[in-house]
């Protein structure tokens, strides 16, 4: 149904199974851990597919044959009042998953295009453009099945969709009920009624968006063991094709061991015409903040472990790290402990001091971003909710081995705050202070609210989810938000964008004055010895800024996108990010170094001299930072993720409580 177009299956050949006796099951093939591959439209899907049939272990539906899902009674959108393809929990009921496994196991076929013989166990590879909207329904329907999302450049997809309309070649629904356009081709996506009739490029915008949206919340939804996102570009690249494939089939537990080539940037459509790059141009707003926030994805998702303090075994070199000898001495003379969150890789860091070595120790998190820490408590924002933990000195004292832990933060309380791209965080006295980019506003938090809005830039005229300057920093002056970092003056959705590489500012969050502008990329704004100091991030640079006349003046240049900044007396604790072509391509710091000088990890600056005087790098799936802080007077710090044995076994009761328990 995806390539070919056709008559929609009307419910007259549909498989009419609801009114067989559950659990009944004749003899043939049986899926066995079925792999689908999900992506927005002319992805890269096909090719990993096409990539990952050379295994011994994979069996592939002919391309003809990708009706079947739909030709089971009730999954078909006509069953849905032609409303979309997407598929919920709710469609997945034993008799319909028990007939289409079937139908799936009995229509595979293995790499020599041979069927599977009865009882066989299949590990069929299954993609479609509209399984994007069907993963709730696939992870029900298919306990074992691993998900592996394709990610490819967005701009590219748009055209190639544009170019697959235009060809006739994709449609799936030629007679869609109350579509005058041309007939519809790829997934049919919530909303599709409202989409012009004449424009291919909103309707392709329209279509990437919404899959993408969907596809993401519903994978961060299931278990992260379940699916890892792969490159299009890394499959179709010979240099890197071979590794790619193996990661995907280690994954996925597929035999790895067979011949490979790079499937190559091949397009089965031949366009009339070439789709006119300013109509690319003027949908991308539209879909700029789902591809942030499938730009952000890496190849093993955040999960947080739900058995023990410890995070899933990861392979020793994906998050392995190298320090200078004198930084572990460093830290205990200081007697701090940094703090790091890298919401790619969905971790949290404590760089703790471990003899004469550095211990790295992480944490799962989905998309941590702001710290804020003040008196025992430690605040966390993640993609959806702020966390908060306490330090409970008992529990630390009892963690083995006994005495290597001088604190441990339970978690203590969660607020859902949606999907508000949430930055920096801090508490002014009692309460807590977050960046919201999504809405451009500061905002505090409160049991009857998702946020509640305290503050926006002038520029920026009402509340919307359209991240239109991206606010991200704030500096605390005596216990009050005075200066916050943006990295544009707009009032359009995603408007920053149009001068990323020299349009930020420092806004003065009392008068409502710019203090400063013409900035690249800045972050991390910090009052500290009575100076406000702040990360050009796109030069690479610590500053320092006059509060008053808006002067500034560079301290130190660092080998990386700078972002995430504490103090320790003289000392500057930055985090450096490797820099991402696509989305940051352009800023000076891409040019002032090149790819293999850039760097990510902790950086300590000697603010006196501007040198470094010590760093630690990450290596492998480390390759952001966002925020750095220190937590003083603490030497090895445990923090228990929510779901951990740890957390259920521990309470903290009133102290006059104490007296009243039993041991």
């Amino acid at each position: 149904m995806e390539r070919i177009g056709g008559r929609v299956p009307d419910r007259g050949h549909e498989d009419r199974t609801r009114g067989q006796r559950p659990g009944a099951r004749a003899a043939g093939p049986r899926l066995d851990r079925p792999v689908f591959i999900v992506a927005p439209p002319r992805s890269g899907a096909s090719a990993m597919v096409a990539a990952l049939a050379g295994s011994a272990d994979a069996w592939t539906l002919p391309r003809a044959s990708s009706g079947h899902i739909e030709s089971v009674v009730g999954l078909g959108p006509a069953a849905h009042g032609w409303e979309s393809n997407q598929l919920t929990r709710a469609d997945a009921y034993s008799d319909v998953v028990q007939a289409l496994s079937t139908r799936l196991a009995a229509a595979a076929v293995d790499r020599n295009g041979r069927s599977a013989a009865p009882e066989q166990r299949v590990r069929l590879l299954h993609w479609s453009p509209k399984n994007a909207l069907r993963v709730p329904f696939l992870a029900k329907a298919f306990p074992a099945a691993r998900f592996v999302y394709v990610y490819r450049d967005p701009a590219e997809a748009l055209e190639r969709i544009v170019d697959g309309w235009r060809s006739g070649r994709y449609v799936t629904y030629p007679e869609l009920p109350g579509w005058d356009g041309p007939p519809w081709s790829f997934l049919l996506t919530p909303g599709w009624r409202e989409l012009p009739h004449d424009d291919l490029a909103a309707v392709a915008a329209d279509q990437w968006r919404r899959s993408v949206d969907q596809l993401l919340d519903d994978l961060a939804a299931i278990p992260g063991d379940r699916w890892c996102v792969a490159s299009h570009d890394r499959v179709v690249d010979p240099a890197s094709a071979a590794a790619e494939v193996q990661r995907v089939c280690s994954f996925c537990e597929l035999d790895a061991d067979f011949p490979f080539e790079a499937v190559g940037r091949t397009s089965t459509v031949e366009p009339a015409e070439p789709v006119d790059p300013a109509d690319i141009a003027r949908v991308l707003p539209v879909v700029a903040a789902a591809a942030d926030r499938a730009r952000d994805m890496f190849a093993r998702p955040p999960t947080i472990p739900s058995s023990s303090s410890a995070p899933p075994k990861q392979p020793e070199h994906a998050f392995s790290s190298l320090s200078t000898t004198n930084l572990a001495p460093l830290l205990r003379r200081l007697g701090v402990t940094p703090i790091l969150t890298t919401y790619q890789s969905g971790r949290l860091i404590a760089v703790r001091a471990e003899g004469n070595s550095v211990n790295t120790h992480f944490r799962m998190f989905p998309s941590p971003m702001g710290v804020a820490i003040r008196r025992g408590r430690l605040a966390l924002g993640t993609k959806r909710s702020v966390w908060e933990f306490r330090n409970v000195p008992a529990v630390a004292a009892k963690i083995p081995p006994a005495g290597s832990h001088d604190a441990c933060f339970l978690p203590a309380q969660c607020h859902v705050t949606g999907d508000i791209a949430i930055h920096e965080m801090a508490y002014i006295g009692e309460e807590l202070w977050v960046v919201n980019t999504r809405f451009s506003c500061l905002a505090t938090l409160d049991r009857d609210h998702s946020f509640r809005p305290r503050w926006r830039p002038p520029f920026v005229s009402g509340l919307a989810p359209q991240d239109r300057c991206h606010l991200n920093g704030m500096a605390v002056v005596d216990d009050e938000v005075r200066f916050v970092t943006a990295l544009g003056v707009s009032d359009e959705a995603g408007g920053w964008r149009e001068n990323k590489a020299h349009g930020g500012v420092i806004v003065d969050v009392r008068s409502g004055e710019i203090v400063t502008h013409g900035l690249s990329m800045p972050h991390s704004p910090r009052w500290h010895d009575g100076r406000l100091w702040v990360l050009e991030s796109g030069e690479g640079r610590l500053c320092t800024v006059d509060a008053v006349n808006g002067g500034r003046e560079t301290v130190a240049e660092v080998p990386g996108f700078a972002r995430g900044l504490a103090f320790a007396g003289h000392l500057a604790f930055i985090g450096l990010s490797q820099v991402r072509e696509r989305l940051f391509g352009g800023i000076p710091i891409s040019v002032r170094l090149d790819e293999s000088e850039r760097a990510c990890g902790l950086w300590v600056v000697d603010t006196r001299s501007g040198a470094t005087v010590a760093f630690l790098r990450f290596e492998g799936a480390v390759q952001e930072v966002f925020d750095v802080q220190l937590l003083h007077g603490i030497r090895f710090p445990e923090l228990v993720e929510p779901e951990a044995d740890l957390t259920g076994s521990s309470y903290v009761l009133p102290d006059e409580a104490l007296a009243d328990v039993q041991h």
